[in-house]
């Protein structure tokens, strides 16, 4: 895939540097010397494409009340595609992605307490018949900026 260069001055600028104003994508616009609606229109294609997942903000569960746990699945490869989509479906998803291994499926999940995270892994479990779900919380959250450059 091969995007045009204004596609990636988008990219790189909004990773880090989203502007929390009225008009963001006018800020974007204004620092990049393009229109807002191109913009716009850049990102929406953006978006379509699958190269941009979501935009918004991130905040440690911990700070704001929440907790935190990375979970690995043992789950058959014919279930995978449909256990994605059931634990995809939970608003406390952040991350979910398939690993070559016996626990093939990771996902972190992020709720309001410890007692709704495992009345979900609960639930995913009889709705998709996988059992072998490891809970495993977070003790200590290590942040790292995660930023790729597109050139």
């Amino acid at each position: 895939m091969i995007l045009e260069e204004k596609d990636k001055q988008i990219i790189n600028h909004i990773q880090s540097d989203f502007p929390i104003c009225k008009r963001p994508y006018a800020a974007i616009g204004e620092a990049l010397s393009m229109e807002e609606s191109e913009v716009i229109t850049r990102v929406a294609k953006l978006k379509e494409m699958g190269i941009i997942r979501r935009i918004g903000g991130n905040f440690s569960p911990e700070k704001v009340g929440f907790h935190s746990t990375l979970c690995g699945a043992r789950v058959p490869e014919e279930k995978v595609e449909a256990f994605a989509e059931v634990v995809n479906s939970y608003r406390g998803v952040t991350h979910n992605y398939v690993r070559d291994d016996e626990f093939n499926v990771w996902f972190t999940f992020i709720e309001a307490s410890v007692a709704q995270i495992e009345a979900n892994l609960a639930e995913i479990a009889e709705r998709t018949g996988v059992t072998s779900i490891y809970n495993l919380p977070a003790t200590h959250i290590f942040k790292i900026r995660a930023e790729f450059t597109v050139e």
